[in-house]
C-alpha cells in the first residue's frame, strides 16, 4: 500500500461505542467486527478521505511508536480493510 494512496470508508455499518472499543455488523455478510486501540482512531480518521501518510502522522502525535512500527500497523490493518471491502 502506498504511502499516498488515499483512503476512505466505503461500506455504511452499524457501529456502536461499546467502553472504548467499536462493535461493527456487517448486514450484507452477517459478520461481527470489534476494533480497539489505534484500530478506533484508524476507524475514526477514514471516514473522510485521507492518505495512509496522514493516518500515519495523526496516530505519531497521539502514540509513542516508531514511524516504521506505526507505518506497518497502519497498512495492516487497511490491508484486512480492504479485503473485506470496507475501504
Amino acid at each position: 500500500m502506498d504511502m499516498k494512496e488515499t483512503v476512505k470508508l466505503k461500506k455504511n455499518l452499524s457501529v456502536t461505542d461499546l467502553s472504548g472499543e467499536k462493535v461493527m455488523i456487517d448486514f450484507d455478510s452477517g459478520k461481527y467486527f470489534m476494533i480497539k486501540g489505534s484500530g478506533n482512531d484508524i476507524w475514526d480518521l477514514i471516514q473522510e478521505e485521507t492518505t495512509v501518510e496522514e493516518i500515519v502522522d495523526k496516530l505519531l502525535e497521539e502514540y509513542d511508536v516508531s514511524r516504521e512500527t506505526c507505518t506497518e500497523s497502519v497498512v495492516s490493518f487497511l490491508e484486512k480493510l480492504k479485503e473485506l471491502n470496507f475501504i
